[in-house]
């Protein structure tokens, strides 16, 4: 299989973020690259340098003021006498109504979710190649064989104009909207123990792209306000979105179970592409300890993808560092079997 990662994707070095109120280590580490490049090399995975396809698109999806914050809000940050080494908001718009304020720290508030996703000196170039990454991928996918992404910083946390949950620019949209872009009828499978709520955002009113998310019951887990059975799409995109949210501890089974429901609507959605997004924090190691998925679990997700027949795009998401993060990308794409 022929993956996709650029050097300078090690860039972004995130420090903190903020969880119940207290101030931890990121777990969304550079570490991260090494384990996961191991881990799909295992597999057979053969990893070339992405070409640069311009930011046209990465703005088919993000729009023109959100990528002048991303570019620029580090350098404004450092600017604000006594501010942190990292840009993180402190205050929040009550809705995308609310008016856009010229203060980086209030734009920071409005482009930024959360306090999981720490802007450094370093972010934007590695979201941006990471991007990048995730094109190239789709690209090779539109010729019809697979591919993966090692898309670090991940994405699928981040809207059209706003960062959440240790993401910035939505790689898994990017590349949905690129094989659209080649005519080709493409549908989004999360497997991330989070919620896709980026995603969801994007396309949710949209009905040319599929897309369906497996996660931890959102009533009590990260995102908490997105990925709801109820929600089902708007507009011209309802009926396209698919929430499958399961109880916490999830084994292996009861997640197979329901990534069949998910092919069986990619099935009935006429796919002709499939995009991975690939949270490997499913795993019984990580440590969100959401999920229960063993290793046999993963290669049994792979395998499941590889029986619609589909080419796929396997992009990576969540995954965190533990004795057995390589080891279940390499089962994973073992078991679609691109090797």
């Amino acid at each position: 299989m022929k993956g996709y990662f650029d050097d300078r994707q090690w860039a972004h070095d995130p420090q903190n973020f903020m969880a119940n109120g207290a101030l931890l280590p990121n777990p969304e580490q550079p570490r991260r690259i090494e384990i996961l490049k191991a881990g799909a090399e295992a597999a057979g995975c053969v990893f070339e340098t992405p070409k640069d396809a311009g930011l046209g698109p990465v703005a088919a999806i993000h729009t023109a003021e959100y990528l002048t914050f991303l570019r620029n809000i580090y350098t404004r940050w450092r600017r604000i006498e006594g501010a942190g080494d990292e840009v993180i908001p402190n205050i929040h718009p009550a809705n995308r109504t609310d008016g856009y304020p010229k203060s980086a720290v209030g734009q920071a508030g409005w482009h930024q979710a959360d306090t999981a996703c720490p802007i450094a000196e370093g972010t934007w170039e590695a979201a941006y190649w990471s991007a990048q990454s995730a094109i190239a991928g789709a690209d090779h996918v539109a010729s019809g064989s697979s591919a993966y992404a090692l898309s670090r910083p991940p994405g699928h946390h981040a809207f059209a104009d706003l960062a959440g949950g240790f993401c910035f620019l939505n790689n898994s949209a990017i590349a949905a909207q690129r094989l659209r872009s080649k005519g080709l009828r493409a549908a989004i499978v999360d497997v991330d123990v989070h919620h896709g709520n980026g995603t969801q955002g994007i396309f949710y009113a949209r009905g040319d792209v599929l897309t369906v998310s497996i996660h931890a019951d959102p009533a009590r887990f990260y995102p908490f306000f997105w990925g709801h059975a109820q929600e089902r799409g708007e507009g011209a995109g309802l009926g396209a979105n698919l929430n499958l949210a399961l109880p916490r501890g999830t084994d292996d089974a009861a997640f197979l179970a329901a990534l069949d429901t998910a092919l069986k609507r990619v099935d009935g959605f006429g796919a002709e592409v499939i995009v991975v997004a690939l949270g490997l924090d499913a795993s019984v190691d990580d440590p969100f300890k959401g999920f229960a998925v063993t290793q046999d679990g993963f290669a049994r997700i792979g395998a499941a993808f590889a029986k619609t027949g589909l080419p796929a795009l396997f992009v990576q998401e969540g995954g965190y560092v533990s004795d057995t993060l390589g080891a279940n990308l390499t089962r994973a794409l073992e078991g679609f079997g691109g090797i």
